[in-house]
């Protein structure tokens, strides 16, 4: 786990994907894309199984490890209509039931206004980006704003490493600016997208259960 202050607040950044910040105790991930892969099967693509609980584990240590009260999705919590199957509805419902007095907000992104707001049962408040917490502000795509730091998700960014032989492997990364952050998919059957860092960007790659912070 890696500690950084944006805007005189400190967050601390997880090789689980995620951010915590401590004096709200809120726990950020982005882009879980549920029922992804039952929106594939559906579709008649095969795909494995076991996803959505591994997923749906990883978050469960993360709240426990943090003790947040608060989980905050910045976007794509459903990736698709087809996705709302019913196994996922179910799982994801006994699985929110445990967490049952901890506070879900869901920062609306790209694939929930197609997905449309998760089952009632999830027990999510919705709300448009940016939600602002002064300050932060929570989005689902990384626009800067002048007035709040801002955490969002949507590029699911990865980064490329490179080593002796010609060897190379792409790892997603947290990209930590000046004026935003942008957090990797926390979904594991998502993908990922290699960008470009700004000449002040950090980046924080997720090699395992570590963090590294790569040079440029």
């Amino acid at each position: 786990m890696v500690t950084i202050v944006a805007a005189g607040e400190a967050l601390q950044l997880w090789p689980e994907r995620a951010v915590f910040w401590p004096r709200r105790g809120t726990l950020f991930v982005a882009d879980v894309h549920f029922g992804k892969a039952a929106a594939f099967r559906g579709a008649g693509v095969p795909v494995p199984e076991g996803g959505l609980a591994d997923d749906l584990r990883r978050l469960s240590q993360l709240i426990a490890a943090t003790d947040a009260v608060r989980v905050v999705f910045l976007g794509d919590v459903l990736h698709a209509r087809q996705g709302r199957a019913a196994s996922v509805v179910a799982d994801v419902a006994a699985w929110r039931a445990q967490h049952s007095h901890r506070q879900f907000l869901l920062v609306r992104g790209n694939h929930d206004a197609q997905a449309g707001d998760p089952p009632a049962e999830w027990q999510m408040t919705c709300v448009d980006e940016p939600f602002v917490e002064p300050p932060l502000a929570f989005r689902h795509t990384p626009a800067a704003s002048s007035a709040y730091y801002a955490l969002a998700g949507h590029v699911h960014p990865s980064v490329r490493l490179r080593g002796r032989a010609g060897l190379c492997e792409r790892l997603p990364c947290f990209v930590v600016g000046p004026s935003r952050m942008i957090l990797p998919a926390f979904g594991s059957f998502t993908g990922t997208a290699a960008i470009r860092p700004a000449p002040d960007d950090r980046i924080y790659a997720v090699a395992g259960d570590a963090l590294v912070e790569v040079s440029r």
